[in-house]
């Protein structure tokens, strides 16, 4: 039953839905700027798709999709609507249905219709769709009218309350003081490797943020160490759940183990199971569950992806060494088992260690896509551009292209120099800007700006890409200029502000967080227009980018020839150089007011060492 109404701002945590009364609910899981964590539910909202007519076939199409209402009787409504697709205008029906699960079904029937070109956007799942069509943020801070709910559904949250409004987003730099809790789990396994319905677990160590450290440690039955863990974490509360290979490994394990024992392992804010959801991740509802091995995977510089290597890296606690093979003769030694429960505790302290470094980027990189804390790690990085780009179409009418298989067809890559190999002493490394970018920007390069060869016309203005002929319209911006623009942009403002701010303050921390996840993104969209599972995927746009990515870097030796820089090596978007500072400085103006392309010094290496094959070097810094 309703209590009162009151206004309430919360910070987004996690998101699902569920069906009530035979009606959808979304169900938003936060904190309130008290402190209190709450859920909210929003009712109202229903899903949709868009359906493509065949050029002036709108009203026929329109009045064929009332007559199939009585066959497809979860559609609540349609009307025509105008939107833009890949930037040309054009009038769609939307089709409102009531179950977002019948979408892709009805889409598929729909446009069978002899009068259909395509349908598009029933394939983007329901949570996500509400957050982009109301653009919440995962990660963010929002404000709304709510009822407070006496009786609620079965949550283990401070308050229960239905949204009487759509939430507006709130600007605030800082996140709320999250609970984090840290778990590490040993299995005891002599045949291999561990098997959920064979081996024990043996012990698991946890550490929360407040500093209490506790391991469960098993006495002949590991049941209740699974017993023990899930009892902890329905008391400590944590909003995040952190491991390291939680989501590949050890959730699963626990989940596992706990059904052969006969145990409980409901560690979800609902009391219901665990279960595997968008891009492999383990959802814990309620709760963000948090695998640092995700983000650790990109990494280059960290080659084996271990605990101890990755804590090593991040300056964080190293645990001592324990093999998997060599766990059981720890815990069956008693002079050795006490080794066996530090190594546990070292493991939960580098994880929370690491989460500190962490967690501020994905927090800012969850905010800035779109997708929740507790899949944006597990997300390659071309779903992090895509769910970036369908945010931004939607803010400019923009319809979203289906995901469609398409075979491989490479194409020439960036220009890669054969290095002189040996050793050199002082090299420079000049790099390029955000340079992909910055030429997706430069000669707006755009899936909506591309001409076919049959299209172009001598009336209009192009830039045509060396090499490869692919011609691109001047005028208007293209979406991903304006995109790209904005984002780079961002980032540029961000880095001032930074400079007038303590670096051990909140603030920084959140807004230096913020930058990195900007660069990411901007970086990482190049690569996006060349990956065949892209939705906005169109192979020139690859192509011309990649081409003037080569011209640019041949202009650049080129004018390092002619001031007499020794050329070492070229990689993509940089170039090594003898460090003679005078010149360095005189071709970076050079190259700024002839390529119209910002580089700088990245880096100077005391010295170097090539060899003959391309990418393989190594350097020593000054420091």
């Amino acid at each position: 039953m309703p209590f009162y109404r009151m206004k309430l701002v919360f910070w987004l945590l996690d998101i699902n839905y569920e069906f009530a009364d035979s009606e959808p609910e979304i169900r938003l899981w936060g904190i309130s700027e008290e402190g209190r964590r709450v859920l909210v539910i929003h009712r109202g909202f229903y899903s949709y798709f868009y359906v493509v007519p065949k050029q002036d076939m709108v009203q026929e199409t329109m009045e064929k999709i009332e007559n199939m209402r009585g066959r497809l009787s979860q559609i609540v409504g349609t009307e025509i609507v105008e939107r833009k697709y890949f930037g040309k205008p054009l009038k769609v029906i939307k089709v409102v249905c009531k179950d977002p699960a019948v979408l892709e079904d009805y889409a598929k029937k729909i446009s069978k219709l002899e009068q259909v070109e395509r349908c598009l956007e029933y394939d983007i799942r329901y949570s996500m769709k509400y957050m982009v069509d109301n653009e919440v943020s995962p990660c963010s801070w929002h404000e709304l009218e709510v009822e407070e709910v006496k009786e609620g559904p079965n949550a283990q949250v401070d308050a229960v309350y239905l949204a009487k409004e759509v939430p507006r987003k709130v600007e605030r730099e800082s996140s709320p003081e999250l609970r984090v809790l840290a778990f590490y789990p040993i299995y005891y396994s002599k045949r291999g490797s561990p098997k959920p319905e064979r081996d024990p677990v043996i012990m698991i160590a946890t550490l929360n943020s407040s500093g209490e450290a506790k391991i469960f440690v098993s006495n002949g039955d590991d049941s209740e160490v699974i017993r023990g863990f899930t009892e902890y974490v329905r008391e400590y509360d944590p909003d995040v759940i952190v491991g390291f290979e939680s989501n590949q490994k050890h959730l699963l394990y626990l989940k596992e183990r706990s059904k052969t024992l006969g145990v409980d392992f409901s560690i979800t804010r609902t009391g219901t199971e665990i279960h595997t959801s968008a891009y492999g991740h383990i959802s814990i509802t309620g709760r963000a569950n948090v695998d640092l091995y995700d983000f650790v995977e990109d990494i280059a510089a960290i080659k084996l992806k271990t605990l101890e290597n990755v804590a090593e890296y991040f300056g964080v606690e190293r645990p001592r060494r324990i093999r998997e093979y060599e766990i059981p003769s720890y815990w069956d030694d008693p002079s050795k088992r006490k080794e066996l429960k530090e190594y546990a505790a070292e493991c939960s302290r580098s994880i929370m260690g690491v989460a500190s470094s962490i967690l501020d980027f994905a927090i800012q990189l969850s905010e800035l896509v779109g997708i929740p804390l507790d899949h944006v790690g597990t997300a390659a990085v071309g779903f992090k551009v895509e769910w970036y780009l369908i945010k931004e179409a939607h803010k400019r009418g923009e319809l979203v292209p289906e995901r469609v298989e398409r075979p491989y067809r490479p194409y020439p890559g960036a220009i890669v120099l054969e290095p002189k190999p040996g050793r050199h002493e002082k090299i420079a490394v000049l790099d390029f800007k955000s340079m992909y970018p910055s030429i997706m920007i430069a000669y707006n390069v755009s899936p909506d700006t591309y001409v076919p060869p049959e299209e172009i016309k001598e009336s209009e203005d192009y830039y045509i890409a060396p090499e490869v002929n692919h011609a691109f319209r001047k005028e208007p911006p293209g979406f991903y200029k304006e995109v790209l623009s904005e984002l780079l942009k961002a980032r540029n403002q961000i880095r001032e502000k930074l400079k007038s701010l303590d670096p051990e303050s909140p603030e920084y921390r959140a807004l230096d967080a913020r930058q990195k996840a900007l660069k990411v993104i901007a970086n990482a969209s190049y690569g996006y227009s060349g990956w065949i599972g892209a939705r906005w995927y169109i192979k020139p746009v690859a192509e011309a980018t990649t081409a003037w990515g080569r011209a640019t870097i041949r202009q650049t030796i080129s004018i390092a020839k002619e001031m007499g820089l020794e050329l070492i090596y070229g990689d993509t978007d940089s170039i090594f150089v003898k460090y003679e500072p005078d010149k360095v400085k005189s071709f970076l103006k050079s190259v700024g007011e002839k390529l119209r392309m910002e580089i700088k010094v990245d880096k100077v290496y005391e010295r170097v060492i090539f060899t003959e094959a391309k990418k393989r070097y190594a350097g020593l810094l000054p420091d």
